[in-house]
């Protein structure tokens, strides 16, 4: 008997583990039959997990910690991923931080995730929002690139591969990359409700085995030219920004976490922005574990080794 599974993500290269695992059959290993379901932003995303349009999402996690702190969702996060991989790229014109003065910062949602990672690196480089310049709603990743090349206005935006690469080609460039700019960072992971995790901790674990299997999978040298080939395939990339993109997923510290694990000081990070940015829990970061479940994780791959 197969389980079906309906998993919800952005369009980008962080979902190479994901693919891979599809492709070599690790989750029809286990039993699953995967939907892979691309969402065209984090509002729809996280509305579509509250209301049961799927059930796991991989997205920035701080997705996860938003729907608990703002939208009263019991939600866990369950599995790790990457640490984002983002550029904060900006327009030709841009040469320095002090030249995005009286401009637009493109963003998915301005109080979650790649925008308050941005908010912050600019602050600490004195300049505020509402002050010094404007956010614009843009979308995920991929349309908020598209929105950055076909918008003058638009001054920056976090952006991650394959659309960094990309996106260099047509004149933008990178003032850094958000772990230069900014530190340790807990990107992208999986949230579930924590009912359905209770409600189907076998299912969970075995998708989690698979996942991780699709990881090791996408970070095995041996496998880079296969990989750099479902990139060009799955995202109609240039054989530059295919090997561009690639690099990054694999880079120690930046791009995807060994055996998809959860970065805690990354995600002690995540939390201590929103404290800061947004002024949450008092100014000070409550403790990681109420947003985390990572017993599935803990058996899924203790149980794989």
């Amino acid at each position: 008997m197969t389980d079906r599974l309906r998993v919800n993500v952005f369009n980008t290269s962080s979902n190479l583990p994901l693919l891979a695992a599809r492709q070599q059959g690790f989750f029809e290993r286990e039993g699953l039959s995967i939907e892979i379901q691309n969402t065209p932003n984090s509002d729809e995303q996280r509305a579509g997990l509250a209301e049961g349009r799927f059930e796991i999402a991989h997205a920035a996690v701080d997705n996860a910690v938003a729907m608990v702190e703002g939208a009263g969702q019991d939600v866990v996060i369950v599995l790790g991923g990457d640490a984002g991989m983002n550029d904060l790229m900006v327009r030709p014109e841009i040469r320095s931080f002090d030249d995005l003065r009286g401009k637009l910062l493109a963003v998915d949602a301005p109080k979650t995730a790649y925008a308050v990672a941005a908010r912050k690196i600019l602050k600490d480089r004195g300049l505020l929002q509402g002050r010094d310049y404007e956010v614009k709603l843009a979308g995920g990743t991929g349309p908020r690139a598209a929105a950055m090349l076909a918008d003058a206005s638009l001054a920056a935006a976090m952006i991650n591969p394959p659309f960094s690469f990309t996106v260099r080609a047509q004149g933008l460039h990178s003032l850094g990359s958000q772990h230069e700019l900014l530190g340790p960072y807990q990107a992208t992971g999986a949230f579930v409700l924590r009912r359905w995790a209770q409600a189907h901790g076998d299912l969970l674990r075995r998708y989690i085995r698979a996942y991780v299997a699709g990881q090791r999978h996408v970070m095995a040298p041996a496998n880079r030219e296969a990989m750099v080939a479902l990139l060009v395939e799955r995202f109609k990339l240039d054989s530059a920004a295919a090997e561009g993109t690639y690099a990054a997923l694999v880079a120690p510290g930046s791009g995807l976490a060994p055996d998809a694990r959860l970065d805690l000081e990354g995600f002690r990070a995540v939390l201590a922005l929103r404290a800061e940015m947004e002024g949450m829990w008092g100014g000070t970061p409550p403790a990681p574990d109420r947003f985390l479940d990572l017993s599935h994780y803990a058996a899924a791959v203790g149980e794989h080794a």
